[in-house]
């Protein structure tokens, strides 16, 4: 997790440096605030499926209805990002 925010961190310092913007996507609103939005409703679903991916690996027989849960968390994941794009 620490190399992949300090990853981040560091691509952002550079994309706002080379773009000479304050902010990330500040000449495009409208595509900030539906990143925005996506997110709200992303983040939780990735927290969900994290969560049971997690469980999956500790549990010697794990319950199915767990893999079901990873497979729709999943499907809200990408029909958030195409309905947001």
């Amino acid at each position: 997790w620490t190399m992949m925010y300090n990853e981040y961190r560091l691509s952002k310092k550079y994309i706002l440096e080379t773009s000479g913007l304050n902010e990330l996507m500040q000449t495009n609103p409208s595509i900030r605030e539906s990143v925005k939005l996506r997110e709200k409703i992303v983040l939780p679903l990735i927290a969900i499926q994290q969560y049971a991916l997690q469980k999956i690996r500790k549990e010697k027989e794990p319950d199915p209805s767990l893999k079901t849960l990873i497979v729709r968390c999943m499907f809200g994941i990408i029909n958030a990002a195409r309905n947001s794009a």
